[in-house]
């Protein structure tokens, strides 16, 4: 049987078919966060990025989302169709930005990154207590109905990406297990190309290690198959602060076709983001993918 290796501290572990992966190097996930004031205080900001974050309770006003209209293409143009539906993590702002967004749940598609786009356009009425704006934490789904759109650069290299061809439908609730404080990041990835990514992490110390939501499962090429080949590759990859995979490259290659498989599942892994005392932050991983021909008894 092939299963994901433990995350020491983390006390995870599942259980995959034809693949092992190990997220390297070992993290110290040991940490908390203050308890709650006994008093709400209403001065939300407690330095310039961090803030008090609420959530249901005694008078709270949770926060109401705005009228969206985003772009989209007519249904009758659609060829490829792509649906689904993705719970974001969310912390409103006291002047109802998004903040702080990663999953809860994910798609391992493309579905996901549009999500983020749209929750990261969205505008809210703000969340308040006894009548002051407060950051507020809420869950968020998002139900999207999209078309692939299939695209050529000058060189004649094709691309796709998903494009709305309905109005999302979407929808807060309650917050899971919401957190005390934090700092509170752009809606939008460190990847945007308009922007200069910031500095990636190493996970350890005070940086808690990204938790996996969906695990990748690659399969051995036909190639490998009869070649009766197996064996070890690493990645690396950076987790970025909504939990995407991102700049996912080979580190140890496999033969047949197997390295490429390795890219293509990792590339479809979400996460929980690595966090920095209440901060998500994106973060430098390499993970060990081993591939064998048999399952373990």
């Amino acid at each position: 049987m092939i299963k994901w290796l433990r995350i020491p501290n983390e006390g995870f572990m599942r259980k995959l078919w034809m693949i092992a992966l190990l997220i390297v190097p070992a993290t110290n996930l040991a940490g908390g966060q203050d308890a709650n004031p006994n008093v709400p205080v209403l001065s939300q900001r407690l330095k310039p990025d961090r803030a008090m974050v609420y959530s249901d309770g005694p008078g709270i006003t949770v926060p109401a989302l705005l009228p969206l209209n985003m772009p989209r293409i007519p249904l009758e143009e659609c060829q490829n169709k792509v649906d689904g539906t993705v719970l974001l993590s969310v912390i409103v702002d006291s002047v109802g930005e998004p903040r702080d967004l990663w999953f809860l749940r994910a798609m391992g598609n493309d579905i996901d990154k549009l999500a983020l786009e749209v929750a990261a356009h969205d505008r809210f009425t703000p969340g308040t207590i006894n009548g002051s704006p407060v950051a507020v934490a809420q869950s968020l789904e998002l139900s999207l109905n999209a078309c692939r759109i299939e695209t050529k650069d000058p060189s004649g290299a094709t691309s796709s990406h998903l494009e709305l061809h309905s109005q999302p439908t979407q929808s807060l609730s309650a917050a899971f297990q919401p957190p005390k404080e934090a700092v509170l990041t752009s809606g939008d990835s460190w990847s945007d190309s308009k922007k200069r990514p910031p500095r990636t992490e190493q996970v350890g110390g005070n940086v808690a290690a990204p938790i996996v939501l969906i695990s990748p499962q690659p399969q051995l090429t036909d190639e490998a198959r009869r070649a009766k080949y197996q064996g070890v590759c690493i990645v690396s990859l950076i987790v970025d602060r909504n939990g995407m995979p991102q700049d996912v490259k080979l580190v140890r290659n496999l033969d047949y076709g197997l390295g490429v498989k390795a890219i293509e599942a990792m590339n479809k892994a979400r996460f929980k983001p690595a966090m920095k005392q209440g901060e998500p932050v994106p973060a430098f991983l390499n993970v060990k993918m081993e591939f064998r021909l048999y399952a373990e008894n």
